[in-house]
Formats: structure tokens, sequence, C-alpha cells
């Protein structure tokens, strides 16, 4: 082998994987965020069918346990997709804790917003939040009256518990700082970055958040003022 081939392979393996690279994890990251904030969408938009009344929202309930294929096949992709975010979540943490590993005299957050300051400690909140929002109206273990198949009514008497509401309620404050971060540095992530599209970037990324926000929280409140009964 010559010196020329010796040197380029020892290159090659000086280089760190997809995975093991920053860039690669932050690839990961932005993909992964982005089928999960297509799953939160359709999943507010089949809960807002709790305004066309019990029927309806109890029918779409039934289609869906139906469709067992489906549905596993997307509860597979989504926990594979959760445990891939978090999983490098936490290395990029772990890497920039070790990249900077003496801590600031006095801390300031110039150039940062607050979403993207929060969004380490954001991330394992929302996933508390995912398991309790699954033992709330999946399972019912966190239920106070839980009936298997009436989900209108799960959803109604769920709610009734003002705790529970504002859990919810906070909840979906903190997932929309979490997406609002989240979505316009996913195009950074996948090398879509230029000074004169990110400030659009930022406002296509809060005006999705507040739309999200919105629709979910409407629910709760709902229930608590009455509208839904």
């Amino acid at each position: 082998m010559s010196a020329a081939a010796t040197a380029l392979t020892g290159k090659s393996a000086d280089r760190p994987g997809f995975w093991a690279n920053p860039i690669g994890k932050k690839a990961v990251m932005a993909v992964t965020g982005f089928v999960l904030f297509g799953f939160v969408i359709g999943h507010m938009v089949g809960n807002l069918q709790v305004y066309l009344g019990p029927e309806k929202l109890d029918a779409y309930a039934e289609f869906l346990q139906k469709t067992k294929g489906l549905l596993w096949g997307a509860r597979i992709t989504l926990l594979t997709c959760v445990i891939l975010h978090v999983t490098a979540a936490f290395q990029l943490a772990g890497l920039q804790n070790k990249a900077r590993p003496q801590k600031y005299v006095k801390k300031t957050s110039a150039g940062s917003s607050y979403a993207s300051r929060t969004m380490y400690w954001s991330g394992p909140i929302l996933l508390a939040f995912i398991i309790y929002h699954l033992m709330h109206f999946t399972t019912g273990q966190a239920h106070p009256d839980f009936q298997p198949g009436m989900v209108y009514r799960n959803v109604v008497t769920g709610f009734q518990s003002v705790p529970a509401s504002l859990a919810y309620i906070v909840a979906m404050l903190m997932l929309g700082t979490h997406l609002y971060h989240g979505i316009w540095s996913m195009f950074q992530s996948v090398g879509i970055n230029h000074p004169k599209y990110t400030p659009l970037f930022k406002k296509l990324a809060a005006v999705m958040a507040a739309v999200l926000v919105g629709g979910n929280v409407s629910i709760p409140v709902a229930v608590m003022t009455g509208l839904i009964r």
C-alpha cells in the first residue's frame, strides 16, 4: 500500500461515523422531530372532532382500533422516533458539556431565545407528559372514571378535573416553545440556512406552534367552561 493510500485510510478511520458526528445527531433529531410534529398535528385534528359530538369522536376512535396494522405501525414508528430523538438530544448535550468543561462565571443568554434555552429540559418533561397522557386517555390508569371505547365521555370527565386540565394546558404551552425552536432549527440541521430565509422559517415555526397549542388547549378550556358537555 502506498503512503498516500495509507494516509487516506488513516484519515477515513479517524473520521467519526454518521451517528457519532454531532451533525449526524442533529440530522436525526431533525428527521424524527419532523415525524413527531406530523403526528401531533394529525392527533390534534382527530381530537378536534370532539366539537362534532360523541358519535363522531367515538366513531373515529373505533376506526383506529379496527385498523390494528396501521395503528401498531404508527405506534412502533413513533416510539422509535421518540427514542432516537431523546437519545440524540442527551448525547448532544453531553458533547456540549465536554466541549465546555468549565462553567461560565456569569452566564448570559445573548442571541438565544427562551425556547432554545429550554429545549433540553422541556423535552424530558414532555416525555413524562406523554406517559401521563397515555395513562389518562388510552389505558385509563390515571383517569378517575375511564370507560373503554367511550372516548367522548372520557375526554369530558377527564378534563372536568381542573388539575388535569391545567396540566394539559401547561404541557401544551411547553410543547409550543419546544416546537417553535425545533421547527426552524430543523431547517438549519439539514443545511437549509440563509439569512434571507431564516426569519421566514422562524415566523412559520411560530405560526405552526401557535396553531397546535391553540387547538389542543381549546379542548380542556371548552370542557371547563361548559362549551363541551
